[in-house]
């Protein structure tokens, strides 16, 4: 018996599959082009797409998607769309070409940016309160007077009840040191809290502290920052990305991506909802992003800078990082990591 023969056999049929799926794979004879190879646009801008088709076969129809909205061709097979009320950021233009029987998918990848610059706040001290020069703060959320607190690292990560104008840490729950806790919000009389890199967070009564649930993450990379809008949880992963949760089940149900006019941003941190806007520390950038959370507009920045300086220096004092607004007062805080205070500011336009 030849040995040789199944081994030629096994050989053969992995050819003759890898020929078959490279032609199911064939290059298709169409693409997508623009006016002037245009891939980024800006809103209120128009995209002009047609048909590319140098072997010139006959097309019956075409049917473009973009952002969900399908819209089928007119006989010269073109697409014009106004960028108006689309989420900014990344998107796939698709278009399914009909032909002789067949259909091919074809994609291209634009972006959208907003259409003006963001405006540049500065700000006024109001007043500064003590705040634990230990706490590595990575959220920040008032519930009527009360402040609640997220501090991090492995080891070190808690969640607290502070009296924020004496400093004191009424309560304290310690996380387990394979946690790194991140941001905070509460809702339904629910804290809700991120770990970085466990893929997981937890749920806590307001009241006791008790740990009532846990969630995943799905598709968002790790675990930066919470904030919600009395319904809907905001939650943001360091990426471009800022994801919407729903607050009972927290699956995450789609994303924004933060734009300015020229490109899309990252490394969004602490959140906080604020009069219909999301209000988002940068990591390692002393300023505050006002982000629209319906389309991903980065609208406006205030610019923190100076506040580092007005804290206790030490070895260990690390970048601006917490936002707390205490709505029944119309009151805006913030502090950062390893910070001895909580100052009180005013936003100045």
């Amino acid at each position: 018996m030849n040995i040789r023969n199944p081994f030629f056999i096994i050989i053969l049929c992995v050819f003759l599959f890898s020929c078959g799926s490279n032609q199911n794979k064939r290059k298709s004879y169409f693409s997508i082009v623009t006016d002037t190879n245009q891939s980024i646009f800006k809103l209120g801008d128009t995209i002009r797409a047609s048909i590319k088709n140098d072997q010139n076969i006959v097309i019956d129809s075409v049917v473009f998607s973009l952002s969900n909205k399908r819209t089928k061709a007119g006989s010269n097979f073109k697409f014009n769309e106004v960028i108006d009320d689309e989420k900014l950021g990344n998107h796939s233009l698709q278009a399914q070409v009909f032909y002789n029987g067949q259909m091919d998918t074809l994609t291209k990848k634009v972006v959208f940016l907003n259409n003006v610059s963001p405006k540049l706040y500065t700000y006024k001290i109001i007043a500064a309160y003590p705040h634990d020069k230990n706490a590595f703060t990575q959220g920040l959320e008032f519930a009527g007077d009360t402040l609640y607190e997220s501090t991090g690292k492995n080891g070190t990560s808690s969640l607290r009840k502070v009296n924020y104008q004496t400093g004191e840490v009424l309560v304290k729950k310690e996380i387990p040191e394979q946690f790194f806790a991140e941001g905070i919000t509460i809702l339904n009389a629910k804290l809700f809290q991120l770990t970085w890199r466990s893929k997981e967070g937890f749920i806590y009564d307001i009241n006791t502290f008790d740990n009532i649930g846990r969630f995943g993450y799905n598709e968002s990379k790790e675990g930066w920052g919470l904030c919600n809008d009395g319904t809907v949880i905001y939650k943001s992963d360091g990426t471009q990305k800022i994801w919407r949760l729903d607050a009972e089940t927290l699956a995450e149900q789609d994303y924004i991506e933060v734009t300015t006019n020229k490109g899309v941003k990252s490394k969004f941190n602490e959140l906080e909802w604020i009069d219909g806007k999301i209000y988002a520390n940068t990591w390692q950038k002393d300023g505050i992003a006002i982000i629209n959370p319906n389309n991903g507009a980065l609208e406006a920045v205030i610019d923190l800078s100076g506040l580092r300086k007005e804290v206790t220096q030490h070895q260990n004092i690390n970048v601006l990082n917490g936002i707390a607004f205490k709505a029944n007062s119309n009151q805006l805080f913030v502090t950062g990591k390893y910070w001895d205070k909580l100052f009180e500011i005013e936003i100045v336009k």
